[in-house]
């Protein structure tokens, strides 16, 4: 059996730089996330702790970026419509998307996520 491959949205990569216990188990697996969840990830800690700081994150994570297509895009929009009444971010459902395409499960703690197949929910 393959190694167990990550999609770490913008709340678990938060988790990680908080230092949340929880997330430890996931240090030593494969990560992956998405330009989009860096962007989001760059005007959270903009906001909350300046540029320099912003920055150093952005590129740390970086490494794991994978690209997406139009494809991904369109059947993002097809998750997104299917869970309406859920408040799901486009950011999360096109990560959620990507890590479905990949055979990752997506890594999260974002409440809207929780009890959705191929998802590792972790507080």
């Amino acid at each position: 059996m393959g190694t167990l491959k990550f999609f770490c949205d913008t709340y678990a990569l938060v988790e990680f730089i908080k230092g949340n216990p929880a997330y430890f188990p996931y240090h030593d697996k494969e990560l992956h996330t998405g330009i989009m969840n860096l962007y989001e990830l760059f005007y959270t800690l903009l906001r909350d702790y300046g540029e320099e700081i912003a920055k150093d994150y952005f590129y740390h994570f970086s490494s794991l970026v994978i690209a997406f297509e139009e494809d991904h895009v369109f059947a993002a929009s097809k998750f997104k419509l299917q869970h309406y009444k859920k408040e799901i971010s486009y950011v999360d459902a096109l990560g959620y998307t990507l890590a479905s395409a990949a055979g990752m499960k997506f890594l999260t703690g974002d409440k809207e996520f929780e009890n959705i197949e191929r998802v590792e929910f972790v507080k």
